[in-house]
């Protein structure tokens, strides 16, 4: 998708209850997800396809260092007001203009599948990684057709020569709703 298609969809791209964050349990569920993979505060994380900032925003709220990235300008903008002392780039995803080996953590939600090359963007990814980093990816194949399987993934990070370990993520509270798609996390350390 393009930049201008995501900078119209900034205005509202906090409306869905997994965007914005800004029902508490949904926050909560989230924070917890997580806070239980992630490496201990004040790790250093990169938010690829970070849109408009929410989990940027948690992370930094946990003691992270958090340096976020988005095609959108528009959602950087959005983003930068939300947590005004985290770092944001405009760039893409598939080949971050970003530091190699300076991150703990490669955070990305729902933004692999939507790109045009995953397995040399996933590369790209773990590029930026310290020695012992961890990737967290937040990916799902969804209702609508779109989005990338759970193997899919997991193969994509298998082929970089890394492990990759699926968690299914079914639980409404993360999403604000119940849902009948397949949604995971994938954990990969190296």
């Amino acid at each position: 998708m393009s930049r201008e298609h995501w900078d119209r969809e900034a205005a509202t791209f906090d409306d869905e209850a997994d965007h914005g964050l800004a029902d508490p349990a949904v926050r909560a569920a989230w924070r917890a997800l997580l806070l239980g993979v992630l490496p201990p505060a004040p790790a250093r994380v990169v938010d690829l396809g970070c849109g408009t900032g929410t989990l940027t925003r948690l992370l930094t709220d946990e003691g992270y260092v958090v340096d976020g990235l988005d095609l959108s300008p528009e959602m950087v903008r959005r983003a930068r007001a939300k947590v005004p002392e985290a770092r944001f780039t405009v760039g893409d995803a598939a080949d971050p203009p970003l530091e190699p080996a300076a991150y703990d953590v490669v955070l990305g939600r729902h933004v692999l599948w939507a790109l045009p090359d995953p397995a040399a963007a996933f590369a790209a990814w773990a590029g930026l990684l310290v020695p012992g980093g961890v990737a967290v990816l937040v990916e799902g194949r969804w209702a609508t057709g779109a989005g990338l399987p759970a193997e899919a993934a997991a193969a994509i990070v298998r082929g970089a020569g890394r492990e990759a370990t699926v968690q299914p993520l079914p639980d409404p509270a993360l999403w604000g709703r119940a849902i009948t798609d397949e949604r995971y996390l994938l954990l990969s350390r190296h």
